[in-house]
């Protein structure tokens, strides 16, 4: 029995052996007190990057948090990069080729053009959806508000369950069918892993005394690989039957599995982070974008005077009228700045011991950006907190990890390879809402809440209602372009 009651004693005296030696030897970021074994994973308020950026105001832009490093301006995220991206990853064969692949095959501008008429196919079904409820009499619901994320979300699932299998889940009246919501359910509960905070995942060298939370990953692992062979199996037998063009990512992929000696896993994780990285920030971007664009009407409206001066009222906007958008491409922007989705960017694990700010980040140590607090930095944005787009047509300032003030998709070596198909779909999203209607707060609304629920994505802490009046005189206008890719 003593040896067994020594235990946790042992564990504590490693710990602060441990916490100690690293004191002594670097010169660590400042940030809160850790406890003994757990470090502050508990300290943590539910909403990270808030926690995080009220640490900074405390501890200044670099902290340590014990389970790694979080920088929180754009000064202390760009010096992490200047020069030092290899540090970061481990940017081995695998990871290379799956970039490789990611960029010339699956993102190419060729193949974003090809898949562009789904693009425009689920906004167009989107926009005929809520015209057909805004003005359905019979159901009374002329002038009373909707729920937006759900015509949001079908978008957003349809079109990244088309780009990648070519299926389509969700029905036109927003009815979801059986294999959808079993889709569905794997991408929550992958969110909801990812998000918690189970000692398995957070401390690698405790994971034998969390069994539980070790099987929670490989259920969900196990679930997920068994619904994707379903879908490709599908797939497969319905492009055999068709003789279709190959045009979908999976199609792609099969195309070049030889040529880059593509495993059925590596295929099946490739389509997986793509759908995880494209479902809902899209939908979660777009809602808070039109919270703004309600919450500041002088903007809704500057945005619709450019969409009726080029587009008119005669026909509907495509991907192809954004360069003559400007001011609607900075909508997103804006946006994207004061809301990014993902407001924590992933992990990076430095390889080697390295300086940021005159502070030492150890070997093996893991360094999270924090998104949120660099767009919001007052070192950098007049009036951060204010959605005011005319910043950008003052200055333009690259989204796609170019430039470190504004990263919701990524830095470095790391940046999202599919931004651009990303800035499409929420520009082309946000467009056609604003072209198609007229959009304000319920009356009985005193104001929106513009908080945020937990999480890995930032969804609204309170689903956004509005209520959509039609501008456009020809109905015809509000009809589904529908293009068959099946």
């Amino acid at each position: 029995m003593a040896p067994l009651f020594l235990f946790p004693f042992l564990f504590v005296f490693i710990f602060l052996l441990n916490h100690f030696h690293y004191r002594l030897r670097f010169r660590l970021p400042p940030g809160p007190r850790p406890w003994p074994v757990v470090g502050n994973l508990y300290d943590i308020k539910p909403v990270r990057f808030r926690c995080f950026s009220e640490w900074a105001q405390s501890y200044g832009p670099i902290i340590s948090v014990w389970f790694g490093a979080t920088l929180n301006s754009r000064s202390a995220a760009k010096f992490s990069r200047d020069g030092q991206d290899l540090i970061w990853a481990d940017y081995g064969p695998h990871y290379v080729k799956v970039r490789k692949v990611c960029t010339l095959e699956l993102f190419s501008p060729k193949r974003l053009e090809t898949l562009r008429p789904i693009r425009e196919d689920e906004v167009t079904a989107m926009v005929e959806s809520i015209y057909e409820y805004s003005t359905t009499l019979q159901n009374d619901n002329v002038g009373k508000s909707l729920v937006l994320k759900k015509y949001l979300g079908a978008v957003a699932f349809n079109n990244i369950t088309r780009l990648a299998f070519g299926k389509r889940f969700v029905n036109s009246q927003g009815i979801i069918d059986k294999q959808g919501q079993e889709f569905k359910a794997i991408v929550a509960n992958g969110l909801k892993l990812g998000a918690s905070l189970a000692m398995a995942e957070h401390i690698p060298w405790l994971r034998w005394m969390f069994p539980l939370d070790e099987e929670a990953f490989a259920k969900h692992g196990e679930r997920r690989d068994r619904l994707t062979r379903d879908i490709m199996e599908e797939h497969t037998l319905a492009r055999h039957k068709t003789g279709g063009a190959k045009q979908h990512f999976f199609d792609a992929l099969l195309t070049v599995q030889d040529k880059y000696d593509l495993s059925e896993d590596t295929i099946i994780g490739l389509l997986w982070d793509m759908i995880t990285a494209g479902m809902d920030t899209t939908a979660i971007s777009v809602e808070w974008a039109m919270a703004e664009l309600i919450k500041n009407p002088r903007v809704q409206k500057k945005a619709q005077d450019e969409l009726d001066r080029v587009i008119g009222h005669e026909r509907v906007m495509t991907e192809l009228d954004f360069s003559n958008l400007p001011y609607l491409q900075c909508v997103a922007k804006e946006a994207l700045r004061l809301h990014p989705p993902t407001p924590l960017m992933l992990p990076h694990r430095a390889n080697a011991n390295v300086k940021i700010g005159g502070y030492d980040i150890p070997k093996g140590s893991n360094v999270h950006v924090n998104v949120w607090a660099v767009a919001r930095d007052p070192e950098v944005w007049n009036n951060p907190s204010e959605f005011r787009p005319e910043r950008f047509l003052e200055e333009d300032v690259d989204m796609k990890g170019h430039d470190y003030r504004l990263l919701p998709f990524g830095a470095g070596r790391r940046v999202c390879p599919g931004a651009q198909l990303g800035i499409n779909l929420v520009t082309s999203m946000i467009g056609h809402l604003l072209h198609h209607f007229d959009w304000a707060a319920p009356s009985t609304q005193q104001e929106i809440d513009m908080g945020e629920n937990p999480g890995l994505v930032t969804y609204m802490r309170t689903p956004l209602e509005a209520i959509p009046t039609p501008r456009l005189i020809d109905s015809n206008l509000y009809k589904r372009v529908a293009f068959d890719d099946v």
